[in-house]
């Protein structure tokens, strides 16, 4: 198991379509015996704090401006109650100072707001980007008594952010290499395109293009029903197939 703690991925958000949403899953949570909060009001938005089985934190949260998504036809979850995007992330660091110049002056997000962490009496600062709105914001806790956080089951490895398209992707990299920040350089994962580096406080920040997708080598109509594989790793088929639980 992981140590929650400092210099972390400390809360995924799950964004839902209106406040009504969260107590359908309310019900389902209490059906399945998943640890829960109560809808509660943080920021400026209503949600659900929940964790997974090992302990991950997770939201759902109730999105007041999506009113357009994708449903999946083949869910158990009515289309109206299920899940329609990631965001927004929470990151958890000792101090500001570092952070802060890589999501503002490196990546162009925006500081919006700052508010304080009821619970905990923690100061948190909002970082958006684009139309802003929980689909596009970076919520960044600073705890300067908390231990570091120690990776392990229901630890979150990495954030990726989203670019535009190849030829953004390729002025990231050139970008990275200019202000001389280390990083993995562009690296092909064969269904996207990536890059990888570490902010001041230790966290690994991806860029990450959307193409060429994950329809690369099987229908939409097909995803999630067999473990599919990037070329490079075909060859280890057996043994990766042997380490998975069935889901």
């Amino acid at each position: 198991r992981q140590r929650h703690g400092n210099n972390s991925i400390t809360r995924t958000g799950l964004r839902v379509q209106g406040a009504d949403t969260l107590q359908w899953w309310l019900t389902r949570f209490d059906e399945l015996q998943i640890q829960h909060s109560k809808i509660i009001e943080r920021d400026k938005y209503t949600l659900i704090d929940f964790e997974d089985q090992e302990g991950q934190p997770l939201s759902l949260i109730a999105d007041p401006d999506q009113d357009s998504f994708e449903t999946w036809a083949n869910s158990t979850i009515p289309a109206e109650r299920q899940i329609i995007g990631l965001g927004p992330i929470t990151l958890t660091v000792p101090k500001l100072q570092g952070t802060h110049e890589i999501l503002s002056t490196v990546l162009g997000m925006r500081p919006a707001r700052e508010y304080v962490d009821k619970e905990g009496g923690f100061s948190v600062h909002v970082y958006e980007m684009g139309e802003g709105g929980p689909a596009r914001e970076v919520h960044v806790q600073v705890r300067t008594g908390l231990l570091p956080y120690h990776p392990g089951a229901g630890g979150v490895h990495h954030v990726a952010f989203r670019v535009g398209d190849e030829e953004s992707y390729h002025a990231w990299a050139r970008r990275l290499r200019e202000l001389r920040i280390p990083n993995s350089g562009e690296v092909d994962r064969y269904y996207f395109r990536s890059l990888y580096f570490r902010e001041p406080n230790s966290i690994l920040f991806e860029l990450a293009t959307d193409g060429p997708g994950f329809a690369t080598d099987e229908p939409v109509s097909a995803l999630g029903e067999r473990l599919s594989l990037p070329p490079f790793l075909e060859g280890r088929r057996k043994q990766i197939e042997a380490n998975l639980k069935p889901l």
